[in-house]
């Protein structure tokens, strides 16, 4: 039968859907192949990235430094899964393959965030987090956290790193973006970025204050604390950032959760 077809004229239209036929199933069976043999590999490069964001968040490496024994390193990290209605460390998610992509677009693991609550732009919120502990003994010397909110184009994931107080940030890394280049991607910026060193989340309430303002930040004012200095045709970006502060340092975010923590109830 084959060979039939083979042998009819390059013009026949049963030669010519045969041959298209044929090149779809072999391209379509090569495609296939490599997406299982290279989902492993994948799946460990995604992992290193992400250990490394978090390390840097951490402080336990520098920007642009090289030959970093990014697992090694990752030991000293404890990862830990919290219950983000209770606000409580929990065993029932393992956090080596927690994957809160999924989990948001889980509806049982994810809950739709009412429009009022929903300032950060994110229409769902996954139940579960993964947090990472740094310790000196047993006091916690560094809390790193996953947050994330819609800037102008699209969601802005970083990590972000609190002080032992968990009120004074250590520093954050913007990971992963699609805000505009050369404008709203200065979230990248290491000199911006380490403007955050030493901000505090908290006022004196208890209430997340911590935004990036329009222009900069007038150092005599008793906000300044409070404030990061704006990116020059990228309001929408900060605007962005600042409710992603408001949304995960909140009571739908962590905020319950680091409230458990310093009275020692997580």
């Amino acid at each position: 039968m084959i060979r039939r077809l083979l042998d009819l004229p390059n013009d026949d239209s049963r030669k010519i859907v045969f041959i298209a036929v044929s090149l779809c199933l072999v391209c379509s069976l090569m495609v296939s192949s490599a997406a299982v043999l290279l989902a492993p590999i994948q799946a460990a490069q995604q992992q290193e990235n992400r250990r490394m964001n978090v390390l840097l968040a951490a402080g336990l490496i520098e920007e642009g430094e090289e030959d970093v024994q990014v697992n090694q390193l990752f030991q000293q990290i404890e990862a830990r899964i919290v219950n983000l209605d209770t606000g409580q460390f929990t065993d029932a998610v393992n956090p080596a393959t927690f994957d809160p992509r999924a989990a948001k677009r889980d509806p049982n693991m994810s809950d739709e965030i009412p429009d009022d609550d929903d300032v950060a732009g994110l229409g769902r919120r996954e139940r579960y987090a993964r947090v990472y502990i740094l310790r000196d003994g047993d006091a916690i010397s560094r809390l790193v956290l996953p947050v994330r909110a819609y800037g102008l184009w699209s969601t802005m994931f970083a990590f972000i790193a609190l002080e032992g107080d968990l009120n004074t940030v250590a520093a954050i890394n913007f990971y992963e973006h699609a805000e505009t280049p050369g404008l709203g991607d200065e979230i990248e910026d290491p000199d911006w970025r380490a403007l955050w060193a030493g901000r505090q989340i908290f006022d004196a309430q208890g209430q997340p204050r911590l935004r990036v303002i329009r222009g900069r930040v007038d150092s005599a004012s008793p906000n300044a604390i409070h404030e990061v200095d704006g990116m020059a045709g990228a309001t929408l970006t900060g605007n962005g950032v600042s409710n992603m502060i408001v949304f995960w340092f909140g009571e739908s975010g962590f905020g319950q959760f680091l409230d458990n923590l310093r009275t020692g109830g997580a």
